[in-house]
């Protein structure tokens, strides 16, 4: 985790929709007014349960979705707004993205050599075929891979080998943005640790800035600056990972929380497990007001009627929960 005192946002999403025709006549509102921002040179987890829309959020920032409404500013340029093949090139090859499976997401039928080029060919860093190979070779030395796997080809490598391979062709541009898609869930644990260390030691080296996306909250809290956690399309809570981790104040962030597995069996008879009852609700046809109400043991009326607004409950501590906002606040205390 990086102590960035740069504070300089890199990133601002804005009321950021994705919708998708399901049918006829149904819309999946997968991603539904979310709005956060990533600071330079820091590490922002967005957490969830699978389904929750945190990776087509990081695919609708890259641009690989286009939104169905609201903005991403990247380095003050709407994201969204670019229009034209070079200006679109350009971004690509500011952010780059590491994808979930690291043996679906490369070429079986391409070297790592043309894997890892494929950016450099593609906006033309690369003077000559010495000068390719040589960069190819030293992206290979930086993510703790031989010159000599160049020629190889992905099947003749580990998933924690591939992800390597995944995490170099991403580097080869030379970004400023790396939107990582959980980009060790698909490795064994002894594994994800030697994965995560690398990401930190690039980050560390580049000044680069990530957006973590992942399920598995304790990796999330080692590598993190800030956490946002997402709810059925929607953003429940963002705060500093410490505080998040230390101080969860939505109800669905602390049923989250006290899930995650503690070696200390003292500790984990002693703390309380916080169950949720039912499903989650489909994005197709989402509750009405607040959507994670049909789940959550304090729910009242006001959750059913009124949307949470988007209130600093804490200095830097955001929260969409009626129970921290002053208007409602006061239905749960009655």
């Amino acid at each position: 985790m990086t102590e960035s005192t740069n504070r300089e946002k890199l990133i601002e999403v804005k009321n950021l929709k994705k919708y998708f025709k399901v049918g006829r006549k149904a819309t999946l509102k997968a991603v539904d007014d979310v709005s956060f921002h990533i600071y330079k040179g820091e590490t922002f987890g967005l957490v969830g349960e699978s389904g929750c829309g945190k990776s087509t959020t990081g695919r609708t920032l890259i641009r690989l979705y286009d939104a169905t409404e609201g903005e991403v500013i990247f380095d003050g340029e709407n994201v969204h707004g670019k229009k034209s093949t070079k200006e679109l090139k350009d971004l690509n090859r500011k952010m780059q993205m590491i994808f979930q499976d690291p043996y679906a997401s490369l070429n079986p039928r391409m070297t790592v050599e043309d894997i890892i080029a494929e950016g450099i060919d593609i906006h033309n860093l690369a003077k000559s075929k010495k000068e390719r190979r040589d960069r190819v070779f030293e992206l290979l030395e930086t993510v703790g891979l031989n010159k000599e796997h160049a020629s190889r080809y992905p099947h003749e490598f580990s998933g924690g080998q591939r992800q390597r391979i995944g995490i170099a062709r991403a580097l080869a541009v030379d970004p400023d943005f790396i939107i990582a898609d959980e980009p060790i869930s698909a490795l064994d644990v002894s594994i994800q640790a030697q994965v995560v260390n690398l990401m930190q030691k690039l980050q560390r080296e580049r000044g680069l800035t990530y957006l973590f996306i992942a399920h598995d909250l304790s990796m999330v809290k080692h590598i993190s600056d800030r956490v946002g956690v997402m709810y059925l399309g929607n953003m429940a809570e963002v705060a500093s990972s410490d505080e998040l981790y230390d101080n969860p104040l939505h109800p669905y962030t602390q049923a989250l929380l006290s899930a995650i597995p503690v070696p200390d069996p003292n500790y984990e008879r002693s703390r309380e497990r916080i169950i949720l009852e039912g499903d989650v609700p489909s994005p197709v046809n989402p509750p009405s007001g607040c959507r994670f109400r049909t789940r959550c043991p304090l729910a009242t009326e006001v959750c059913a009627n009124v949307v949470p607004r988007w209130t600093e409950a804490e200095e830097d501590h955001w929260v969409a929960c009626h129970l921290y906002d002053d208007e409602y606040k006061h239905d749960f205390n009655k």
